[in-house]
């Protein structure tokens, strides 16, 4: 309590603690719904002290208190789990029989205790908590339960967590649906509602001499410093503070995080590995040795004959990301995405074990005031309490969730609309670079097109983000979802599929239908009958999908980096220059200075979550075509885990310490990510890259194809196999001779000009083959793997078993011992055993 005291966090009487502050404009007029308010909440048990701000007289805050009494019986009516017993360890004969092995592992712990990575446990507070059995609170056996000092047997975040639910379930006004903080918020009787900081988070005098100042001083200096970036998080002390719901993301962020090593090292060594042999590729040097050939032009207008060794340097480029080594990558991600999820949800377990999350949800889950307002005259009974709640029918769900569901066909189709329009503009505009005056863009003009379609492509998808929010949150509050968690369930999946449609819709043109459809010389398809469909670059269309993902990927990033702590910053750095304007020499309370901080954003962590699992997508699923994609990712979450650590300390109102036992839906779409990184991988190899023609040629058509000799370059003659002959003269514009292009036609002189070869065919069918086998030999493996490593770890499986019987036996000791106690003082004989 000595923070508490020292932050100003009490009540004028310097003994109450602040629980939970609200705030309000005195200049607004429903002071009749406060007042109602107030009063109901002082009747469910709350004590409430009004002080006026210091910077604005117009702002009042209103300081909450919850006594020893309402804590416990909404403690016990919310089934919240406290300690009551320590832990007792112990260690079978089994594991007494390991020496060797345990000698072996404690050699390995104490070199980790070593490692610059690992937390100096010693700064850090014993979490009681966490080394005691815990139990359902109960008034009636409160003497189970270990309380030391009643001011700190519950914790600040289960402290906030009550407050919370009586906020959230006072009414306001006569009437059902007049009911919570949230209501009262968004009709502006309030204007804010949140638990205060535990004091300032900087110190005039050192950590290490003096120690923390109180736990946000704490986590700023041993985790949210962007000097502790390479430091394991303090975990324990963020679900403390935080709770366990935002514990659970920085687990699972930085887990995720850790296993992107692998991820980014192989991939480098497939970059570096294509680095190393691009001068000995033969495509490349058969490219950049083709002086007189010369390919047919890629525009109507104002295009020209173009030498194939102008493309050298895009062959080189190419082959950094179409090489030997992409096969094996594209199966190396699948399986490493497998992994990563099944080895989650083994950490998962532990997690909830250690934060007493084991049997939570099934306990403690409730009914959103809205659903229970909307509802209420249509009731059924509860098949697991037994006890009749609202109820939505069956008609009334099904016509809202088709409604919802056709909300979203349409904002995909908007997306699909925008994709389309960039795809015109690429049309047109690629003729006009074709004859621009500056040298540069006319010899480049391919480049300049797909640059120009990136950067406009991705002003779209920012400015369109911004009403998905919108309509996803409209359609998410029509559906009623009936807790909070399908809220946020339903919320969540919509901002997915929204965001992510947008994001990769241009990705997938692409890589599946640019250059696929564009016909042959003589006879190209247009769009409209008017502009001619754009083709790939002479060296292929990876280049293209590299460029498309490259951009798209680094500058949502930054953006994104920029939006989640400079926009803070720059809106903090203001409220303090009003601040210092306004008043001089004044000194500011705590819960004054949280309200001058930015509040967590309306939807939780659904922001930060959907920025990983978008991060994770481009990370796996088109990672064949960049497998530099991990490496990026891994460099901006190092970033990310600080800044959003520096974030929540520093630059948030704290939020409310919600309770969660796993990351919710997104790992339902992680795993469905997962599904769709095979499929898309298979087809960019098959389709995308040249690595099915490449072998074609090698096996059937290449110097090879009838014998093999050592030594002999199997590739030999591929790049001018690879393409066609068309007639010059057949255009009529007075030009005579042969050009190329990519494709496998028959030359003019065959006595089927222009139709698709023998070859063409057999490459369809080694893609279609190359695609089946792929898939079911990565699944098979995938499937294989998530066989093999459990949900749970053996050993955490057994403790949790013996802690559930050792829980019912010490109940039992301890009621047993309660009521000898009681036989003693009224005088009666004590029994050893239940009357």
């Amino acid at each position: 309590m000595n923070y508490i005291a020292s932050s100003g966090l009490l009540f004028k009487d310097g003994k109450k603690r602040i629980d939970y502050i609200l705030v309000y404009r005195k200049s607004n007029i429903q002071y009749d719904k406060r007042n109602t308010f107030e009063k109901n909440l002082r009747a469910e048990g709350l004590m409430l002290e009004k002080e006026p701000a210091v910077a604005n007289p117009d702002i009042m805050f209103i300081k909450i208190h919850i006594p020893w009494d309402t804590l416990c019986k909404y403690a016990e009516r919310l089934n919240i789990r406290m300690p009551f017993r320590k832990k007792c360890y112990y260690t079978d004969r089994s594991s007494k029989s390991m020496g060797s092995v345990q000698n072996y592992f404690r050699r390995i712990k104490k070199w980790m205790s070593q490692n610059p990575m690992v937390l100096d446990k010693s700064a850090f507070p014993h979490l009681e908590e966490s080394d005691c059995y815990t139990g359902p609170f109960s008034r009636a056996r409160i003497h189970h339960f270990i309380i030391n000092n009643k001011d700190t047997f519950f914790s600040n975040a289960t402290r906030s967590r009550i407050v919370y639910h009586m906020l959230q379930h006072t009414k306001y006004e006569n009437g059902i649906s007049k009911v919570g903080i949230c209501k009262l918020i968004n009709n502006g009787s309030y204007i804010a509602a949140f638990p205060p900081h535990e004091g300032a988070y900087k110190s005039s005098q050192p950590i290490k001499t003096h120690g923390p100042q109180n736990n946000r001083h704490l986590l700023y200096e041993r985790w949210a410093r962007w000097g502790m970036w390479y430091k394991h998080q303090p975990l324990d002390l963020i679900r403390l503070y935080f709770g366990e719901k935002i514990g659970l993301y920085f687990a699972w962020l930085g887990w995720y995080t850790g296993m992107l090593i692998p991820a980014a090292l192989v991939g480098l060594c497939v970059f570096f590995y294509g680095i190393f042999t691009m001068n000995a590729s033969q495509v490349s040097q058969e490219i950049c040795k083709a002086t007189e050939v010369f390919m047919c032009p890629l525009c109507d207008k104002n295009c020209s004959l173009q030498r194939l060794n102008e493309s050298c340097i895009y062959a080189k480029v190419t082959y950094l990301f179409d090489n030997g080594g992409t096969v094996f990558f594209a199966i190396f991600m699948a399986i490493w995405a497998t992994v990563f999820l099944e080895f989650w949800k083994r950490r998962r377990s532990t997690l909830t074990y250690t934060w007493d999350l084991i049997e939570w949800e099934e306990e403690e889950e409730t009914l959103r005031p809205q659903f229970e307002a909307k509802y209420y005259k249509m009731e059924r009974v509860n098949p697991i309490s037994g006890k009749p709640e609202p109820h939505q029918p069956s008609s009334d769900k099904v016509t809202r969730l088709l409604v919802s569901i056709s909300g979203i066909f349409f904002m995909i189709s908007l997306v699909i609309t925008a994709v389309f329009a960039v795809v015109v503009y690429r049309l047109v505009v690629m003729e006009q670079f074709a004859s621009f005056k500056w040298n540069f863009i006319k010899q480049h003009w391919q480049f300049a097109t797909s640059a120009a379609a990136v950067c406009i492509n991705f002003v779209i998808i920012m400015a369109l983000n911004l009403a998905y929010e919108k309509i996803a949150y409209l359609l998410t509050n029509l559906e009623y979802p009936r807790t909070e968690s399908e809220w946020e369930n339903s919320f969540a999946l919509k901002m997915f599929l929204f965001q992510f449609v947008n994001l990769n819709s241009s990705i997938f043109y692409i890589a599946f239908f640019l250059g696929r459809f564009v016909g042959h010389p003589g006879n190209y398809n247009k769009l409209f009958n008017r502009w001619r469909l754009e083709e790939c670059h002479p060296s292929g269309c990876l280049i293209d999908l590299c460029l498309q993902m490259g951009v798209i990927m680094f500058l949502k990033q930054i953006w994104n980096n920029f939006m989640e702590l400079g926009y803070p910053l720059i809106q903090n750095w203001w409220s303090r220059h009003k601040i210092k304007r306004g008043v001089q020499d004044a000194s500011i309370p705590q819960w004054e200075n949280d309200w001058n901080l930015q509040p967590m954003n309306i939807h939780g962590l659904m922001d930060e979550y959907l920025e990983m699992v978008l991060q994770f997508g481009f990370t796996t699923i088109f990672v064949a075509a960049f497998p530099l994609a991990p490496l990026l990712a891994l460099l901006n979450n190092i970033i990310e885990i600080r800044l959003d650590a520096y974030k929540f300390v520093t630059q948030w109102r704290r939020p409310l310490p919600a309770r969660a036992t796993d990351i919710g839906i997104w790992y339902g779409i992680l795993e469905g990510i997962g599904i769709l990184a095979v499929i898309t991988n298979a087809f960019v190899i098959a389709i995308t890259s040249d690595y099915i023609p490449r072998f074609v040629y090698e096996y059937k058509y290449g110097p090879c194809a009838s014998r093999f000799e050592y030594g002999e370059n199997c590739l030999k003659g591929y790049v001018n196999n690879s393409l066609s002959f068309f007639d010059l003269s057949e255009l009529g514009v007075g030009k005579s001779g042969y050009c190329r292009y990519r494709d496998y036609r028959g030359p003019p002189w065959s006595s089927k000009p222009y139709e698709f070869t023998l070859q063409y065919w057999h490459i369809l069918a080694a893609r279609l083959a190359f695609i089946i086998v792929f898939e079911h030999l990565v699944f098979g493996i995938k499937s294989f793997i998530a066989y093999l490593i459990p949900d749970v770890p053996k050993n955490l499986y057994d403790r949790i078993r013996r802690e559930k019987y050792l829980v019912q036996e010490m109940m039992y000791e301890a009621e047993l011992e309660h009521l000898q106690q009681q036989r003693r003082k009224s005088g009666h004989p004590v029994h050893h055993e239940w009357p």
